[in-house]
This record gives C-alpha cells, structure tokens and sequence, in this order.
C-alpha cells in the first residue's frame, strides 16, 4: 500500500523561537500543543490513538514511521488523540500483512496534521536540555512570527485538566477481549466475572480488554462520576485509568478517590493519572518532570525486582509528599529515582505510574492485573 510523498513545506514553531522547515504529511493547517517525545521503535499507532497523548505534538525517534500502515485492531482509541505528528522519514510503502489503510492517509481523514523531514535527533536534544515546550506545526502558509505569537498565547499543560475533554460523556460496559487473537493472553478465570467500575479519565482500551483477560467485567463512568455512582454500582473493585493533562487539575478525580480511600476493604487500582490521582488524594503532590517519561523501555522496580516498563506521561508524585505511615512506594523509575508504584499499607490500594497492559511495550508488569484480581478474589473470601 503506497502513500504518496507530500511537497507541501511545513513549519515546526516552538515557544523558544527554534524554527524548523520540513514537509507536510496528513492533514493540512495548523495546531498547536506541547512537544514531547516517544523514544519508542514500534506502536506508533497505538501512541497516537492514546488519549494520554491529547494536547501535545508527539516526536517520534525512530527514524521512520508508518512502516507497517494502520489497522482498526491496533487502536486504543477511535480516533487519534495527538494534536499533531513529527518524524524524521515518512515511508512511501506500508508493508504489512495486517496493514489497512496508510499513516499519511488515515491522518488526513482524522484531520491531524504531522510534520516530515526534522531531525528529531537534534530536536530531541534541544527538549531534554530545555524541556517540553510549546510548539505549532503548520502548513498552510502561516509566517513563523504568526506561529510565535499563537504558540506563546497558548495555555502550558501545567493546570490544564484534560481528562474532561477525553472522557466517555456516559457509561457503557465492557467484557471483550483483545480483537488480535494472538495477544490476548487470557488468565484464569473465577466463575463469577468480578464487577470492576474502571473511571475513565483517558482509558485505553487496551487496559479494558487485560481486565477482561484476568477474569472481569467492566462498568465505565465519565471522569467526573461520583462516590454515590461508583457504589450504587456494587464494585468488588474500582479502577482509576491513564489519563492527559495536570492530575491536580482533575479535582472532581480526587474528590472520588478520596471517598474510595474511605471505604472497608474495598480494592482500588491506578495507572499513570489514575495512580497519581491516588497519591494525591492519600495526601501528595505532584510536579512536572522536565520533558517526561515516553517510551517502551523504561527499568522500574525496587532491590532485587525491576520491570521493564511503557510509560507516557509528564507529572510524577513527590516521593517525600507522601504520607510514610500510610503509603509505601514499592518501584521507583531506576532512570531517575522518580515514584513508579505505591501501595497503602494497610488496605488494599495500589497504583503504578507506568503502563502495565503495554500495547505498545513489553509484558513484564502484566501482573499487576491479576494482583488487582487477587484483590478481589480475597474480598470474596
């Protein structure tokens, strides 16, 4: 499946004045949002169908994207949630048994416009010395100095609550399992499905179809759902998903997972804003990492375990914020020392920072799904 090269010029704009020229592929125009980078060599398709990823102009290191086109199977989403693509090569031919529909093309329909011909090495470089900034991504003509002045009148990701913007507007339930049979990877299973109320601050569905696999069925709330919605649903669990945006901004999260903390043995699981939501209700804060964590390699653990991690995000929780008495911090990020899972001492309450369902990155967390299952099981008695 070929697409054909773009000779349109593009615009790569950031808020420090850096201007760089390449070509257009996807859509034409232009957006705006954070530069961040992927240092990922796989899942581009899954990266940009994240809503994590909402509100930011995702880098991507490897050298060359759209390699193996898209497909309906791999989405975690229904649409793309990046506002905008940067890459280094756009291949002309996708070669994939599994292939669809091409990059350039399936960006075109969903109107998000990417940016080709930057050398992301040096791009790269100039984020990690500076961090993420703002930045536009235009083909439609603008002059750099009109960029500037809509890339620095746009608002900073730090107190943005986008989990709002992401989020399902009513519930719906979910049991199914991965579309591509060879990774479903189904767990033992209990008679009884265990009833799991996932919030969906940005859910993946990636994360719904592992808890699935690990034996349960799931009802889905809006990000602002109540403490009175959760437990009117009987959960034997609550889970608090991944999300975009400052969790500190998602007030109506916190507010919900601080009732959750209250209640009698009832087990709560957090990935990445879901866990950082959770920090922040047991009493921390959090803080934005220079250009953050993005990837599929990422070693987290403690002495003697270490997990090799997907993480995508750009706030962490303070360590020293949080209450010793009550939260233990189980992995740290062995990069840079940075809080990558908690647990309550004294009830069963749990979160990561990283992404254990993967998709795309490696298995090696899957567990913390069945731990969360196990959880369940034993309040069952």
């Amino acid at each position: 499946m070929t697409s054909a090269p773009s000779s349109t010029p593009a615009l790569l704009v950031l808020a420090d004045g850096l201007v760089l020229r390449g070509e257009a592929f996807g859509a034409s125009g232009t957006t705006i949002g954070e530069v961040v980078f992927n240092t990922g060599m796989t899942g581009y398709q899954e990266v940009m169908t994240d809503p994590s990823y909402a509100g930011q102009l995702v880098t991507f290191t490897y050298p060359e994207l759209g390699n193996t086109g898209v497909n309906s199977a791999d989405q975690e989403a229904d649409a793309p949630h990046v506002s905008g693509v940067i890459a280094r090569q756009l291949v002309p031919q996708a070669s994939s048994w599994r292939c669809e529909e091409t990059l350039d093309a399936w960006l075109q329909r969903h109107n998000v416009v990417g940016i080709a011909g930057i050398d992301t090495r040096a791009l790269v470089r100039h984020l990690r010395e500076g961090g993420a900034i703002n930045g536009a991504i235009s083909s439609d003509g603008s002059s750099p100095q009109q960029l500037l002045e809509q890339v620095r009148s746009a608002p900073s990701m730090a107190g943005l609550n986008l989990a709002e913007r992401v989020s399902t507007r009513s519930s719906y339930e979910w049991t199914a399992l991965c579309p591509a049979s060879f990774d479903q990877r189904r767990q033992p299973s209990p008679e009884r499905p265990y009833r799991v109320v996932a919030i969906d601050f940005g859910i993946k569905r990636a994360i719904l179809e592992r808890l699935a696999a690990h034996g349960c069925s799931i009802t889905v709330l809006p990000a602002d759902a109540s403490l009175e919605q959760v437990l009117a649903l009987q959960p034997e669990g609550v889970f608090l998903s991944n999300g975009p945006g400052d969790p500190s901004a998602v007030s109506s999260g916190i507010d919900l997972a601080r009732g959750l903390v209250q209640q009698s043995n009832l087990p709560v699981f957090g990935i990445c804003l879901g866990h950082q939501i959770l920090g922040l209700a047991l009493g921390g804060s959090t803080y934005k990492l220079g250009y953050g964590h993005r990837g599929l390699n990422h070693p987290c653990g403690s002495t003697g375990l270490v997990e090799i991690t997907s993480q995508n995000h750009g706030f962490a929780l303070d360590a020293d914020s949080l209450p010793a008495d009550q939260v233990e911090v189980t992995h740290f990020n062995l990069n840079d020392r940075t809080v990558a899972a908690l647990a309550h001492r004294h009830k069963p309450i749990f979160g990561v920072q990283y992404h254990p369902e993967a998709s795309p990155g490696p298995h090696d967390a899957d567990h913390h799904f069945g731990r969360f299952a196990a959880l369940m099981a034993e309040r069952r008695g």
